[in-house]
């Protein structure tokens, strides 16, 4: 459903709006009065946004917490748009691209703000995937800046303390300083805008230096990461991390009070000036972060074993990003360490053999409507497929080849084919669902819990587009603190046992590997009439640890099939399947979780139900989705930007939100 200009402007012949300048919204079928807006001329917060959502349990182990579901309404632009997962980041963001900078330099901007605002889930401690697009070339590029295992690290490294302890690393693998990386955040940002940005990097420091300086209200995602008794316990093990999260009595600072990183802020001044040499040169920061890593916390916690070489070594990467044609469009995403643009073309692939229009939502609203049995069901059935040949076959190819040496294996047409028809429409695969035959790969790899990030969508007036993908791992990383930032606990993400079944694990650790990631940031482009690529489409992705894939495949086919806009398509019920359980978010408002005598969570309502009586195994669990979505279109004849932020997160979206 797209939004229609006329004249009086006001918006007509949709059930979910968008803001330009002077709207008025009117919900027609979908019931509703009209609702004016207020206008958002150029990166202006209204001061309404984040921090609405109530705080919700999510299911065990869930990546971050769930902060519930506060609607949202679709945003609209003329020339450049920015979304985060938190409000003064997006407005960061938005006023680089409005004073002429490119999508790269907003997302540096943007990632320092975000290393304040929203610490538990990504910052320079940790690593990024970057998908960019040039207008003026039409080239998509890929930048890795995924952290890597130190040279010191053999393949037991996460499994026991030594080749003479063969205990655990304490206080748990993933709080020691063995989960630690070498992070990439840094290196990765600067090579992309070192290529591609515009304004100065010092000048692109400046508003998160000005926020570690004067300080600023904690947000409410930030102050629930801090607030339950398990977390204070880790926080207090290490007393910089302690002296910032917490007050002087030992409680967690609250949401909305003041606080201020002088430590990081002087840590931003010298990489500002300096570039990331002053992050991964032999200077006090480097010393820092490898001092912190081999601490022990007297004898509580394993030490780590990076080193100031680790530091000093760590390359960034331009990788080639992973395209296939979906239908109509071309959809490109990260090729590995990261298995999401893999996993994402493997579900498109399979369900490019189903008629998927068909099976779009029912009672459409701004909150993406009620999704249909079988559109869940076919979404489900081709993620355990993809997730299947994921869990065996994806690792980081400088150190485990692909399946014939090459992604095109695993995601061409005739193979998806293959793949599709081992779905029936009646019933649900037993699960776990097997990997395709591939060849004779002699590797294995089981299913990781994998945790939490955060998610970047930017475009600027020149054309360029930025889907970034950024994290520490867990919430709150390794609760490791140093120097303002923490340090990410990513290297969880490899596998702990190098052998399963006398076979060598295509992901476990090795010296200078960097661990499989579930990062999916995405582009999609119009296709040309002769196949080749055509104008950009939309970008999009999300936070999620291992759920990224299914949150991101489904806003595609959202977007894609079912036509919504992008606040809608972002908006919808999270769900889809790991080949392990079905998930449909139980905090989105269409859902019923309500238990019934005898029942389970969710059988009172109609999708839940019908996907049980498919043969799923459901889990109503809240979703700690942080989705974000810009879509080009044509709107009277003029260009648009339509943008979409996650109602299950803080964030916002901000542009030049003028008539087109």
């Amino acid at each position: 459903m797209q939004p229609t200009f006329i004249p009086s402007f006001s918006v007509k012949k949709m059930c979910a709006g968008s803001i330009a300048a002077v709207l008025t919204l009117t919900l027609g079928a979908c019931g509703g009065d009209s609702i004016p807006l207020s206008a958002q001329a150029g990166c202006e917060l209204d001061g309404t946004t984040g921090g609405e959502a109530v705080i919700l349990p999510g299911a065990p182990g869930a990546p971050e917490i769930a902060t519930g579901y506060a609607p949202k309404k679709a945003v609209m632009a003329r020339t450049y748009m920015a979304v985060t997962n938190n409000p003064t980041s997006t407005k960061a963001a938005c006023d680089v691209l409005k004073q002429g900078g490119t999508a790269i330099d907003a997302a540096v901007a943007a990632q320092m703000v975000l290393n304040l605002v929203e610490p538990q889930s990504s910052g320079i401690g940790g690593g990024t995937f970057i998908l960019y697009y040039d207008a003026a070339s039409k080239e998509v590029s890929s930048y890795d800046g995924r952290e890597m295992a130190p040279a010191a690290a053999d393949e037991n490294y996460l499994q026991w303390k030594s080749a003479s302890d063969q205990t655990p690393p304490v206080p748990t693998t993933i709080r020691s300083g063995r989960s630690i990386g070498t992070p990439g955040t840094l290196r990765v940002l600067e090579m992309a805008h070192n290529e591609h940005g515009r304004l100065p990097w010092k000048d692109l420091f400046d508003p998160a230096i000005k926020l570690a300086t004067d300080g600023f209200p904690i947000p409410p995602r930030m102050a629930a990461s801090i607030s339950d008794a398990s977390t204070i316990a880790n926080i207090r093990r290490d007393p910089e991390m302690a002296a910032y999260f917490l007050n002087a009595d030992g409680s967690p600072r609250k949401v909305n009070s003041l606080i201020n990183n002088p430590a990081l802020a002087s840590t931003f001044s010298s990489i500002a000036s300096k570039g990331a040499d002053a992050f991964y040169g032999d200077g006090p920061i480097a010393q820092a972060i490898v001092a912190k890593i081999a601490s022990t916390y007297g004898g509580t916690t394993t030490a780590g074993l990076t080193t100031l070489a680790d530091m000093a070594n760590y390359r960034a990467k331009k990788r080639t990003p992973v395209c296939s044609s979906y239908r109509d469009v071309e959809v490109c995403g990260m090729p590995p360490p990261s298995s999401g643009g893999i996993a994402v073309a493997q579900i498109l692939g399979i369900i490019e053999n189903f008629d998927m229009s068909r099976y779009g939502p029912s009672a459409l609203d701004i909150n993406g409507g009620k999704p249909s049995v079988l559109g869940v069901h076919l979404m489900a059935e081709a993620g355990n497929l993809a997730y299947a040949d994921r869990n065996k076959y994806v690792a980081d190819t400088d150190f485990v080849a692909l399946p014939g040496n090459s992604w095109d294996s695993m995601i061409n047409k005739p193979y998806m084919t293959q793949r599709a028809r081992l779905i029936s429409t009646t019933s649900s695969i037993p699960l776990p669902a097997a990997a395709g035959d591939l060849g004779p790969v002699p590797l294995a790899a089981p299913m990781l819990v994998e945790h939490g990030t955060t998610h970047l969508s930017l475009t600027d007036k020149y054309g360029n587009v930025v889907s970034m993908t950024t994290t520490i791992e867990s919430g709150l990383g390794s609760y490791h603190f140093t120097n303002g930032f923490l340090l990410n606990n990513q290297l969880t993400d490899f596998s702990a046992a190098p052998m399963i079944d006398g076979l060598a694990v295509a992901n476990r650790v090795q010296p200078g590997k960097r661990p499989r990631s579930s990062m999916a940031p995405t582009l999609v482009f119009k296709r040309n009439a002769d196949g080749t690529r055509g104008d950009f489409y939309m970008a999009t992705g999300s936070p999620g640890g291992a759920t990224i894939i299914q949150y991101v495949a489904k806003t595609l086919v959202a977007a894609l099939d079912w036509k919504l806009d992008a606040q809608q398509a972002v908006s919808m019920v999270d769900f889809g399947s790991n080949n392990a359980t079905l998930v449909v978010g139980g905090e989105h408002p269409n859902i019923d979780t309500s238990i019934p005598a005898g029942g389970l969570a969710g059988d009172n309502d109609a999708l839940v139900r019908g996907l049980r009586n498919l043969g799923h195994t459901v889990n109503v669990s809240a979703q700690s989705s942080g989705l974000s979505a810009i879509v080009r279109e044509v709107v009277n004849g003029n260009q648009a930007l339509i943008g979409g932020a996650d109602p299950r997160r803080e964030g916002i979206v901000l542009g030049d939100t003028a008539k087109p």
